[in-house]
Parts: C-alpha cells; structure tokens; sequence
C-alpha cells in the first residue's frame, strides 16, 4: 500500500449523485476517488479540502457508473483507483474493508485479527466510523459480534438497506473481480 505524502496539495473535486440511500458526494483528485460522503455526514467525520464542483470529471462519472449499477442489482465489487487519506492504521482497516465479499459480513473483531491487531477492536471500530469511502470500502459490512447492525455514517436504515441488497439469490451476478487495493 502506497503512503500519502500529505505535504503536497491536491486538487479535489466532487459531484453530488443521488441514489437508493440518499443524495451521496463523491469526491476525487485526478488520479483516484477519495471520498464518498452522505448528504447530513458530520462535518468532521472525513475532512477534506475540496475545491470545486466538476460534474464531469472523469473519476467521478466512473464512480457514478459503477455505484448506479451496484445499486441496480448489476454489479457485486468496484473496479476504482481509491486514495484515501488516514492514518497506516485506519488505511490497514479499510484496506480489509475491500476483501469482505459481496453478500457477507464480518465483526469489528474478526477485522481486527486479520490486520493483526486482534486487541483493537475499537479502534477497527473507530477507523470503521472515518472510512471516507462508504460502499465502494463496504463498512455498512461489518457488524457486532452478534450480528446486530451497528453505527453507520449514512444510518442503520441505510446500512440495513445496503446489506438487504447484497443478500445472494439467483439473480444477482457473483463477483469474479478481485479486492482492490488502496494506492
């Protein structure tokens, strides 16, 4: 996984899509998708310095594509360049995000033993709540230990919804695509 050099400036730019669970911006640098942020997101939940609006922006409009046809029922993994920003902890958290397959879940611990860090279950938690890239990074995927929905940045209605959608049945294509990784 590649490290940000958070002493260079990037230009960001977003566009606003709307979707099943409300109205979401998306926002990237030329290179790759940094963020997917829900409408009435806490303001410092993921913080970025965005420059303008770019309605067409290439990035954006692939995120776009792709997140019409998840929630379309036509797409199972996102084939995205992602860069967020965050710590090397919070990167190795949602860096597991992208390996937890289309249709299942995982707990808060279990994501906290494949990073290696089986005693950090909150803070798998926490990193959890930063992730800057709902859905595309599936944290609505991971759930308390009894399998219980719990916090979600767009709400547990949203979550909910989210993972209703992902449950497998026969008309719903499996995923051939391989995780991807962060830059």
């Amino acid at each position: 996984m590649a490290t940000i050099n958070h002493g260079t400036s990037r230009r960001c730019v977003y566009k606003w899509i709307d979707s099943p669970v409300g109205r979401l911006k998306l926002v990237a640098t030329d290179q790759a998708l940094i963020a997917i942020l829900w409408e009435h997101d806490r303001p410092r939940r993921v913080r970025l310095d965005i420059d303008a609006e770019d309605n067409h922006h290439e990035v954006l409009s692939e995120a776009e594509r792709q997140l019409g046809e998840y929630f379309a029922g036509r797409r199972t993994a996102f084939v995205l360049k992602l860069d967020p920003a965050g710590t090397p902890f919070q990167r190795s958290v949602w860096q597991a995000l992208l390996t937890i397959p289309f249709g299942e879940t995982r707990s808060y611990g279990q994501i906290a033993r494949q990073i290696g860090h089986p005693s950090a279950t909150r803070a798998v938690g926490a990193a959890n709540g930063r992730n800057p890239l709902s859905i595309v990074a599936p944290c609505h995927r991971v759930v308390g230990s009894n399998g219980d929905l719990t916090g979600f940045g767009g709400g547990l209605e949203a979550k909910a919804f989210l993972l209703a959608l992902e449950r497998p049945d026969e008309k719903q294509p499996q995923s051939t695509q391989s995780p991807r990784r962060l830059l």
